[in-house]
Order: C-alpha cells, then structure tokens, then sequence
C-alpha cells in the first residue's frame, strides 16, 4: 500500500546496489515548499538536498547559482566542542570545500546566458562514521536539480576514491584513509568527466588516469538511478529565456576588431593587458561617437563590452589552433619567466617571493610550539588538528582593482587548501621536527594561477625557515581547448587562456610523483583518455619549475632564524603521562613556573618543550627524564641506599624505583656484613642486572665498579 505525506502526495523510492551499499532516493517525504528535494540514504547516512529556482532572470552578468553543503553536528551524535558556541554557525572551512565540490561539476552544465537564480542546499542529516558524506551530498544536489525542471544537463554523480594496498576503492573507512596514498574524488555525468581534485603521496601520473578511469565506472550506477527517480517523476519543463549576446551586436564587434587583434595583440604580459585596455577603450569611444551619449547608455555599453571581450576570446583560441601561438607569443608548453628570492623579511622565521610572468606570491612562514595547531570542530568523528596551515589571500590591489577588503572567501579558502594539500605529504613528522606551522601566501600580483604560485613560494619559505621537508614541491596550471575533436594542451596558462580555454588543471608534486591536483571543465564533460594526455604533459612543466626554484635553495637550511622558538623532544611511555602531569596539574605547572619553559604533551607520550633559552629545555626535559625514565637492564645507575637487610640493600636509583643488591653483588670477595660496605643515605653506582616478571629490579655493585 502506498505511503501518502500529509499533503497528499505519494512517497516513494528508488534503489540500486552502489559501491557494496543500497543507495536510495525518495521524494515527498521532506521539503514540502521546495521546488525539488530528495532525501538520499546510504548506509547510515541520509542527505538532505533542496533545490529552489527563481520565477523570473536576474539582471546580472553571471548565472546567479549557490550551493551549500551543510554540516549538522546532531548528524554525528555530536555537540560542538567549542566552548561558547553550541549551535551551526557560519560554514567552517571544511564545508566551504565540500560545497566547492560539489558546485564545480554541476554549474558548467547549465546553459550559458541561464539567469535564473538558483539555491542548492544540501544537509547532513544523519551520518554513517565508517565513510565521509559529501560524495551522497554530491548526489542529493544533483537529484533534486534534475527534479526541478531547469535546463539542467545532468545528471552528475562523484566519488572519492583512495587505494589501499594496490587496490582502488570507494567510501574508505578512516582507518583506510590513513593508510591510503591516494585521495582523489571524481566526479562527472554519463558521458565524461567534469570535475576531478586529488591529494596524494607522490603518486604518479599513470596511477591518476587509471583511478580516474576506474571511478568513472563505478560512479554509473548513480547516474543511471537518479535518471529512473526522474522518469518516474516526470517533472514539469520551466518556461526561461537564455540571456546571450546581441547577434546584431556581435557583428558590430567583430567588424570593428578586423584587423586589430592576432599579431598586433601577441605581447608579453603585462603590455598585452595594457594594449587590450587602449584598445577597449578606443572601441567604447568609437561607440560612443557613433551612436550617440544619449543612446549608449550604461547597458548598452555593457552589451557591447560582453561582444568585445567574446571576440578578445575567440582569437585567443583561433591563434592557439590556427597557428600554435598564445596571445603573449609562448609555444604551447612554454612557460613564463621565472624568478625568486629568499630571506626578503628579516624577522619572519621564512620568506619567499616567487614570479612567474606576472604572477607574484610573497610567502612567510612561522614557526611555533605543537600546542598551537588549530583544532578542527566538525561533525565528523575524527576532528583532530591541523599542525601545517596555509592561508591565501589576494586583495583588490592584486588584479588592478579598487575593491573593499573583508574575510577569506570561498576562492581564498579553496586556494589556499590546494597549496596546503600539495605540501603535507613532503612534511616532516612530529617526533622530526615538533613545530606547528603557519604559511601564510600574500598574493602580491594576479596574472592566472595564483594557487600554484602559492605552491612555490610556500616550498621556498619552508625550506627557508630550515623545515626538512623530504622533497620539495613545485606546481602548474595547465590548459586544455577543444577544436572539435583535437586537444590542445596548453602549460602554465595565464588569465587570457583561462577565460577563452575549456578546462584548467592544477597539478603539484615532487620529482617523484603527484601530491595534489584540481581538475575543472567549462565543457559539459571530456573523456578520461583526453584528461590523461594533459595530466601527462603536466610533468615536464612541473620539472622546469622546480629546477628554477633548485637553483635559489637547493636543500632545507641547517640552521633555524634566530627569532624562531627553540625546541626539543622526548618520547615517554604514554603510562608515566600522569606523572608528568601531577595531580591537578601540579607537577607541570611547577616544571613550567621554574624553568619558564612551555610544555606540549600528546597522548603517544611525545613531549615537546620550547623556551628561548636551551638551558631552561635542557633543565625542564632532564626533570621530565627523572620522572618517567624506566629501568633500563645493562645500565649503571647512581643510587642512594634507603635500606640494610641482612640479605643485602634496598637502593633508590630512581623517583619511587628501588632495586635490591644481594649481598653476593657488593664485592668479589666474601662479605660478612652487608654493613661492612654500605650504609644507609650512602650514594653508590649500581648495575641493573634484570628485571623479573613481578617487576624486582635486581641490582649489582660488584659489576658497577
């Protein structure tokens, strides 16, 4: 019997086997006043997604589209560790990405001049601990869109994929995580690829196309299900009217540029950039004079300046196919001038400034005790912390502009994870180098890829600031634009290529293979095969980079800046933790108070002490050694006698440690007594000679000497 909601409407479902899991959809239970929601369950995991489309276009110059990954913390079983905020407050950095994801496969498949707004709203609503959510919220977003009637052409479905062992798999448990090499997500529609972003451990580039293909696959059974929940809802076509450039207009445009773009605009950056403005410019006046102030009013202008810059693109792209050329004269795989420099602030514990071409990323690094890493709060079991941040940002003064200055946004956010990813596998450990560190990229000038500038620059201030990093890092953009079925693959592509272009990639790595990587299209998908042929072309331009920054700093430097804090280590057994400590804290805070050093404690027992002075770390750590050193057998100690017993002497060799010596232990010889050689409060070198099940340390004289 059917399932009726309160309104009337029947609830029901569709289901596929999906990755070893059932994977549902089901429409009319929640959402009432939506335009479209599906609520999606896999495993323990149901995700939310609600789609809502305006009833008329917005006048704007962009399609007006937002999606939102919402993480809620009841999902988890969880409250906010934050001391003063308990609810949802604003996204945090995590779910900014999350909804980067999913919004980067899905926008390119509207059609372009589409202005009717649209909110895509995703929310976790329940969440299985075993895998991470957002590759079902992916799939939440993409139904209810598919649900709403819009020109929409998906559907899309994604996957975050790792390989354990050899072998690809989805929806990795946390322990497989860590042992994964891998971190990749996949996503696309029925046809090809439309987005791909990867962590990795310098995993090569064969390895990514074959996982990339191998997601692909299994992804499909997704796509094939969210088409059958519309089938079966058969939702009702909106009415709409593309928004696209006047034709009449066009011809104007294309009349006017005859003969002023190609070999006339082919100039070295910045003097391109300074040409195509005279010349915009010229062509507004030109306008302007013809037709009249009272005609060409801002919207005019507006209309005409969109046909000017379409032409701008199309002979971009016309001298790339037709001649080989980019619009500053390089080949297709030439890259930008490069430069660097190091030591730029003489305070900062590590700087760097990295140019290439234009683009220029001023980077400082700093350096502090482990107790400042960031605790991460989400909804997810495995918070932790991060010990290595990088932060990006990029003001209005960067690309020529007068813009007001506020928080990180979504693109700083995203740029800024994409630096930090491509440089945690070449980190040292803890028990290596036990500092928290904060690298902080200042784009000083934009000209395309700032992302993978700020990939350079941070490896340059790292290995400034002496941080052993096991292998530095370099990164490139690359470009891709499609003549009908014939690639051209363009290296370290500039703002000209990726307006005009079809897709930009990102990729970073060391010598020995791919650390992160970014993927986006502005084609509605492209085969896996094209996207390897890129990814493989990548590797020469990442080569020519990273011998560039070789010959500024060719390895970590050996020593610290002088104003960078001292730091030193001890590993315990986790069980002497409590000793350290002290009840209330006692003991630590005497340790701190009298050597005026900062104390980090981990719960594997690795202790970091910092101070500014190595006399007060080498006192406060040979007080820590006294507390929880343990018996070592074979070792020679320096004791005090607590205690004389006919068969021998109880010696204190440690903080609340006493061993016995036998009486046949104090000497070679035959003794009497064993007063006869010790005697109470007597300090004396003794041998741990073995430790016996019950834990009784057996001690020796004799041997000591």
């Amino acid at each position: 019997m059917a399932t009726i909601n309160p309104q009337g409407k029947e609830i029901f479902s569709v289901s596929t086997e999906y990755c070893g899991k059932p994977l549902t959809l089901e429409v009319n239970r929640l959402g009432f006043r939506t335009t479209a929601s599906v609520l999606v369950r896999y495993g323990d995991t149901v995700v939310l997604g609600t789609a809502m489309v305006g009833s008329r276009p917005i006048q704007l110059d962009y399609f007006p589209l937002s999606i939102d990954y919402e993480e809620k913390f009841y999902a988890a079983g969880k409250i906010s560790g934050s001391r003063f905020i308990k609810r949802e407050g604003r996204p945090s950095d995590e779910a900014v990405l999350i909804s980067r994801l999913i919004d980067r496969p899905i926008r390119p498949l509207f059609p372009k001049g589409y202005r009717q707004e649209v909110q895509v709203v995703t929310s976790v609503l329940s969440m299985d601990p075993t895998f991470r959510p957002d590759m079902v919220a992916m799939i939440a977003a993409s139904s209810a869109l598919m649900l709403t009637g819009t020109p929409f052409d998906g559907p899309v479905a994604g996957l975050r994929i790792g390989r354990v062992d050899g072998e690809f798999k989805a929806f990795l448990t946390p322990e497989e995580r860590e042992k994964s090499d891998l971190d990749l997500v996949v996503a696309g529609i029925e046809s090809g690829i439309t987005m791909v972003e990867a962590g990795a451990d310098e995993v090569s580039e064969e390895v990514i196309a074959e996982a990339i293909a191998w997601a692909y696959e299994a992804f499909q059974p997704a796509i094939a299900l969210q088409k059958e929940l519309e089938e079966k809802v058969a939702p009702a076509a909106q009415e709409y009217e593309l928004v696209l450039p006047n034709e009449d207009i066009q011809a104007v445009v294309n009349d006017w540029v005859e003969g002023k773009l190609g070999d006339a605009l082919r100039k070295a950056y910045p003097e391109r950039n300074e040409v195509v403005n005279q010349l915009r410019w010229s062509f507004h006046e030109d306008m302007a004079s013809t037709l009249g102030e009272e005609v060409y009013t801002r919207e005019v202008r507006d209309e005409y300046d969109e046909a000017f810059t379409s032409a701008l693109h199309k002979d971009v792209r016309r001298g790339i196919v037709e001649d080989n050329l980019r619009p500053d004269g390089r080949r297709l795989d030439e890259i930008r001038p490069l430069s660097s420099e190091l030591g730029l602030l003489p305070r900062a514990h590590g700087s760097s400034i990295f140019t290439r071409g234009v683009t220029q990323a001023l980077n400082i690094v700093t350096l502090a005790p482990l107790s400042f890493a960031q605790l991460v709060d989400t909804m997810e079991i495995n918070d932790g912390e991060r010990r290595y941040m990088h932060h990006y940002n990029a003001p209005g003064y960067t690309v020529g502009e007068v813009r007001r200055l506020g928080g990180a946004g979504r693109r700083e956010i995203g740029h800024g994870y994409l630096a930090e990813r491509a440089l945690i596998p070449v980190l040292p450990t803890e028990e290596e180098f036990p500092y928290a560190i904060r690298s902080v990229t200042e784009i000083m000038s934009q000209n395309g890829s700032t992302s993978m500038a700020a990939t350079c620059s941070s490896t340059l201030a790292l290995m400034d600031a002496g941080v052993p990093l096991k292998r530095p890092v370099s990164g490139i953009a690359m470009g891709l634009m499609m003549d009908g079925d014939t690639p051209y693959v363009l290296s370290d592509i500039a703002d000209a290529e990726d307006f005009a272009g079809d897709m930009d990639f990102k990729v970073t790595g060391t010598e020995q293979g791919i650390t992160a990587l970014q993927m986006d299209m502005k084609l509605h998908s492209l085969p896996v095969e094209i996207l390897a042929e890129a990814l493989a072309k990548s590797k020469s331009g990442r080569k020519h980079i990273l011998d560039h920054m070789l010959t500024t700093i060719a390895a970590p430097r050996v020593n610290l800046s002088p104003y960078a804090p001292r730091i030193e280590k001890i590993k315990i057994n986790p069980d002497k933790i409590g000793a350290v400590i002290g009840k209330g804290g006692e003991v630590i805070n005497k340790i701190t108070s009298e050597t005026g050093a900062q104390i980090d404690i981990k719960e594997d027992g690795l202790i970091t002490v910092a101070a500014s002075d190595t006399k007060n770390i080498d006192k406060a750590i040979d007080w820590i050694k006294s507390l929880t050193e343990e018996p070592e057998v074979g070792k020679t100690y320096e004791g005090t006698v607590v205690s004389i017993k006919d068969f021998g002497a109880f010696i204190n060799i440690m903080p609340g440690i006493d061993g016995m010596v036998h009486i046949s232990q104090l000497a070679d010889g035959r003794v009497e007594r064993v007063s006869d050689v010790l005697h109470e409060g007597q300090v004396v070198k003794v041998k741990l000679m073995s430790v016996d099940e019950r834990g009784r340390l057996s001690l020796s004289l004799k041997d000591a000497e």
